[in-house]
């Protein structure tokens, strides 16, 4: 099993959308490594549910892999933020992997607060200028948060 952190802006889909769905697939995403982050991911894996670009930014819970990567829809969709006029359904570039929902955390964990931690210290969300919406996260690093998200 390997561990990952997927972002979202909780007005476009937040964990509370993602818990009513029960699964839905993690589209929208136009980063080449967040794409070949979610084509390593394997059905059963866990992943951190993160709100950002919001007041504070935060870890609110996880969710699992329930689908392998396949082509990501709304890159074919004309009316969809996501288009990609140089994607073709033979030839499609953009992946996106079907996540279900797991737990909400009973409160955000900040990233001042993750960032106070030696235990995550190398994590590369915490790391000067990532901002990958998709990112690989340490066994060590996962049970660190999911121990801080029960207190």
């Amino acid at each position: 099993m390997r561990y990952w952190l997927m972002k979202s802006e909780p007005e476009a889909f937040s964990i509370d959308d993602l818990k009513r769905l029960k699964r839905d697939a993690w589209s929208g995403v136009r980063n080449y490594q967040a794409r070949n982050f979610m084509k390593a991911m394997g059905v059963g894996d866990l992943a951190f549910f993160h709100h950002s670009s919001t007041a504070p930014p935060g870890i609110v819970g996880v969710a699992r892999i329930v689908a392998l990567a396949h082509p990501d829809a709304t890159q074919f969709d004309r009316k969809s933020p996501y288009y990609d006029p140089k994607a073709t359904k033979t030839k499609p570039i953009w992946e996106c992997v079907d996540v279900a929902f797991v737990k909400k955390f009973p409160r955000l964990i900040p990233l001042d607060e993750l960032r106070g931690m030696k235990a995550l210290k190398g994590m590369v969300l915490l790391q000067r200028g990532s901002r990958l919406s998709v990112q690989p996260v340490t066994k060590a690093e996962f049970d660190a948060i999911i121990r801080l998200s029960s207190i």
